[in-house]
């Protein structure tokens, strides 16, 4: 018997579609970062970037609990000096809603060579709209 070892040739790359509407951010974070990393697949390997393209629509309908939405603050810096930048979960969920769901997925990602390359393959739209109806994306429910 011997092992698998899947090449980045042989890679076969789906289309999902996820909907955010009711979901828990966290869990559906992690949800999406398996997808993007293939763990998935029967022919993971850890080496090789073998995940497939995730698109999420109705970012804006996304649900947290506790106080989040209030005490979890994302930070910026504009590279000024007292340049430090706060917003409140709250606000970035009205102005930015994708963004919010982008940055949970990319925290779930392992930080290596292959983290850009997955947030690449992750697509994700505030509304039910999204422009990637060619390649056909397989609705899944997590």
């Amino acid at each position: 018997m011997k092992t698998f070892m899947q090449k980045k040739e042989e890679v076969q790359r789906n289309w999902y579609l996820v909907d955010a509407t009711g979901k828990t951010l966290g869990r559906l974070a992690t949800e999406i970062a398996k997808l993007l990393m293939g763990k998935h697949k029967p022919t993971y390997t850890p080496h090789v970037d073998g995940g497939d393209f995730v698109v999420v629509v109705n970012a804006e309908k996304v649900h947290v609990t506790g106080k989040k939405l209030d005490r979890k603050i994302y930070y910026k810096h504009t590279l000024y000096p007292g340049g430090l930048k706060e917003t409140p979960l709250r606000k970035m969920l009205q102005e930015k809603p994708e963004e919010v769901i982008r940055l949970a997925v990319k925290g779930m990602l392992p930080k290596n060579k292959h983290r850009d390359r997955r947030m690449k393959r992750l697509k994700v739209y505030a509304g039910p709209e999204h422009p990637h109806k060619a390649q056909n994306p397989k609705p899944i429910e997590l």
